[in-house]
C-alpha cells in the first residue's frame, strides 16, 4: 500500500511515510484529489465562510515572526468600538454570513467584561449565528466567562509544538506549555477548538511538522488552519524566506486525510502567496474561507505580515469575489453557521 492509500485507510502514518509526502516523495495530484474526494464525503461541494472582524491590533507580545507585536513602532494602531464591531456583524449578516470571527492582538484594554458584553450583544441580534474568538492566551476563567456569555468557537494556533521550535520564535516571556494548556482549557469547557500552525517560519525542520502533526492528533481539534511563513519587514525576522506554497499543500492535504471531517480554511497568507493560493487550498481538501468584514480604514493596520491581500475591498466586493473563484471550480458558498461533520454524507 502506497504511503497516500495508507494514510487514507489507517488515519496515520509512521513518521518516516510522513516526511515522504511533506518532502514531495509522493506524487502530488494523486495526494490533493484523494483529499479533496475525502473532504466531498462530508462536505460535498460546500464551501463555508466566516466573517473575520479584525477589531484591535494593540498586542502586549513580542513575537519575533508578527507584525503587530509589541515593539514595532511603525505600526499605526486601532480598536474598533462595540458600535463598529455591531456594525460589521449587520453588513456581514446581510451579505449571508452566519459565523462571526473577532480577532485580534492580546490587548490588555479588552477586558473579560467587554468581551462578554460584546458576544451577548451578537447573540442576542444574530440567535443563528456563530461567535469565534480569537485573542490569544486567557486564563481558563475569562475562556468560561466567554463560553457562558455565548462564545461558540475558538481560534488559537500552537505555532509550533517543538519546543526549541517555540523559543526561537518567540521571547522568554511565552511557554509552550502555557499554549497547550490555553487549548486543553478550551476543549475542557466545550468550545469547538481551533488550532494550526505556520508552514515554513524559521529554524521549522520536517521533524517540527511532524510533531506539529503529531501533537494535534492528540487534541483533535475541530478547526485547523495553516498557511504560508509571510516575513514582515518591521520584524526580526524581515530577511528569513517566506514558507513554500507547495508544502502547505501537501500540509493541508495530509491533514485532511489525518483528520477527515475537520474544518480546515484556505487561508488568506495562501492568497497572498499565490492569486490562485485559495483555489488550490481548496483543491489540496480546504472548506472553509474567512473573508474580512472589518472596515476598510483599518484592515492594512492589522498587518500580522507584508502584502497582505483583500485590505481594500469593501464586503461585499470579498463577497463576489469568493463566488467568481470557487464556482469555476465546480464548489458552492455556504450561508449557513458551518458546524464541523461528525459522520460522511451517504
Amino acid at each position: 500500500m502506497d504511503a497516500i492509500e495508507e494514510l487514507h485507510a489507517n488515519r496515520d502514518l509512521p513518521d518516516a511515510r510522513l516526511r515522504e509526502i511533506i518532502e514531495g516523495d509522493v506524487c502530488e495530484p494523486e495526494l490533493f484529489a484523494k483529499a479533496a474526494e475525502v473532504c466531498g464525503g462530508y462536505y460535498g461541494k460546500d464551501i463555508y465562510v466566516r466573517g473575520l472582524i479584525e477589531f484591535t491590533n494593540y498586542c502586549k507580545n513580542n513575537c519575533y515572526y508578527c507584525g503587530i507585536r509589541r515593539d514595532n513602532h511603525n505600526l499605526e494602531r486601532y480598536r474598533l468600538g462595540q458600535d463598529e464591531i455591531l456594525a460589521c456583524c449587520a453588513e456581514g449578516y446581510e451579505l449571508g454570513y452566519r459565523t462571526f470571527v473577532l480577532q485580534g492582538g492580546e490587548d490588555a484594554a479588552v477586558t473579560d467584561a467587554m468581551v462578554c458584553a460584546l458576544v451577548a450583544e451578537i447573540k442576542k441580534l444574530y440567535p443563528d449565528c456563530a461567535v469565534t474568538l480569537s485573542l490569544g492566551e486567557r486564563p481558563r476563567a475569562s475562556y468560561s466567562a466567554f463560553r457562558d456569555a455565548g462564545a461558540d468557537r475558538y481560534l488559537l494556533r500552537h505555532e509550533t509544538a517543538n519546543a526549541a521550535h517555540y523559543r526561537a520564535l518567540h521571547p522568554e516571556s511565552m511557554r509552550l506549555e502555557n499554549r497547550k494548556r490555553c487549548l486543553w482549557d478550551l476543549k475542557e469547557i466545550g468550545y469547538q477548538v481551533g488550532s494550526g500552525f505556520m508552514v515554513g517560519s524559521p529554524y521549522q525542520t520536517t521533524e517540527c511538522l511532524i510533531e506539529d502533526l503529531r501533537f494535534l492528533q492528540d487534541l483533535q481539534p475541530d478547526m485547523i488552519g495553516v498557511g504560508p511563513y509571510i516575513p514582515h519587514r518591521d520584524t526580526p525576522f524581515r530577511d528569513h524566506p517566506g514558507g513554500d506554497l507547495r508544502v502547505c499543500l501537501r500540509i493541508i492535504a495530509i491533514l485532511r486525510l489525518l483528520f477527515p471531517s475537520a474544518l480546515i480554511p484556505a487561508t488568506t497568507a495562501l492568497g497572498t502567496v499565490d492569486a490562485r493560493g485559495r483555489e488550490l487550498g481548496i483543491g489540496a481538501g480546504a472548506n472553509v474561507i474567512m473573508p474580512n468584514l472589518s472596515p476598510v480604514h483599518v484592515r492594512k493596520h492589522y498587518a500580522l505580515y507584508d502584502n497582505k491581500i483583500c485590505v481594500s475591498e469593501g464586503a461585499a466586493e470579498c463577497r463576489a469575489c469568493l463566488e467568481s473563484r470557487v464556482v469555476p471550480m465546480g464548489y458552492r458558498i455556504v450561508t449557513d453557521i458551518g458546524n464541523r461533520v461528525h459522520s460522511p454524507n451517504s
